[in-house]
């Protein structure tokens, strides 16, 4: 069998840097598992050079073999610049969901005792982020609108997807949209998990509004969740719960496109912080999540040895990082330092 190829999307400042690091842990001399890397250099400079055209040949490489890790980026501030490759490397990748779980870090402690896993399992596509908007009037008449849309493809996808990694991780599928206000908007996701738990009856269900989901993630502790949210929600959402587990720099993100099947067909991985210009050069920015971001993609390549390295973005290991994380610090060891890098 031939080699995976994964798509290298180098980026800029403390997110290139923290990407070297990841990509020595994901050295065949290390894991143990060949793969091949192809470099694209997305860096602010090479995008406004070849005017983005670097960004949709990553996301071709990334369509043709599956695999892809990205560095943090700078967003440019200006309309007419090159703007944020994210949005374009969903697109044409076709992403759907966005995963990203919170997970005990060994010796930091967590919100309230919380220690089991929470994944946000959000909407990566449509919503409010693919919304049009414009103004009418002028003073205090003006007036904002916004024309969003779900289709039901993407809600499916989304509600398969959660509810196949529940069952996978024995978690519960818990929340939901705020659908009692929108019935027609929200209520098509709704129905969708509606219709997921339907067939899975084996896992856990419990939908909440997304207003309450936040309310009561403040109480949890032992019981493994999965929550499904719309894109704006699953935004918010997931930078709660990562802060729940101490820092954003502690987890990976993983963008997933789908078959027709509802199967996982290409898989993206990054950290969900940004490039910490003020950390450049200083060698204190955490590399965590791009060290996870790197395991979680290896656990997508369906073989036992990639599988080892990627044992700590499962949720089964969870019960392995409490019980290091309650081992008590030696004299001649540091808690690691955990910086937040958005």
């Amino acid at each position: 069998m031939s080699k995976p190829i994964i798509a290298i999307l180098q980026g800029d400042q403390t997110g290139q840097e923290l990407l070297d690091e990841a990509l020595r842990v994901l050295d065949p001399a290390v894991t143990r598992f060949e793969v091949e890397f192809k470099t694209f250099d997305l860096s602010l400079q090479n995008r406004r050079a070849t005017k983005n055209q670097v960004v949709h040949d990553a996301a071709e490489c990334i369509k043709q073999t599956g695999f892809g890790i990205k560095a943090a980026t700078i967003t440019p501030e200006g309309a007419d610049d090159v703007g944020s490759p994210n949005a374009l490397l969903r697109e044409e990748i076709n992403g759907q969901v966005i995963l990203r779980t919170g997970r005990r870090i060994p010796a930091v402690r967590p919100l309230a005792g919380v220690y089991a896993p929470i994944s946000v399992v959000r909407m990566a596509v449509e919503d409010a982020y693919g919304a049009k908007e414009w103004r009418e009037g002028s003073g205090l008449d003006e007036v904002a609108y916004s024309t969003r849309k779900l289709t039901r493809r993407t809600c499916r996808a989304v509600a398969e997807f959660t509810f196949r990694y529940a069952r996978r991780n024995g978690a519960k599928v818990f929340g939901g949209p705020k659908y009692t206000v929108s019935t027609i908007y929200e209520g098509i996701f709704k129905e969708e998990l509606d219709a997921a738990a339907a067939r899975y009856p084996d896992v856990r269900y419990d939908p909440q509004l997304i207003d309450a989901t936040y309310a009561l993630l403040l109480e949890t502790t032992g019981e493994a969740l999965a929550i499904p949210a719309l894109n704006r929600d699953g935004d918010s959402l997931s930078d709660l719960v990562l802060k729940m587990f101490g820092s954003i720099a502690g987890a990976e993100s993983v963008i997933l496109s789908m078959d027709e099947n509802f199967e996982v067909k290409t898989v993206l991985t990054e950290a969900p912080h940004g490039t910490a210009p003020s950390l450049q050069g200083k060698n204190i920015a955490n590399p965590m999540a791009m060290i996870l971001a790197g395991a979680a993609l290896l656990r997508y390549m369906h073989s036992d040895i990639a599988a080892r390295p990627a044992a700590p973005c499962t949720n089964q290991s969870w019960r392995r990082l409490t019980t290091a994380s309650a081992q008590p610090i030696s004299a001649g060891r540091r808690r690691p330092v955990i910086t937040p890098t958005r």
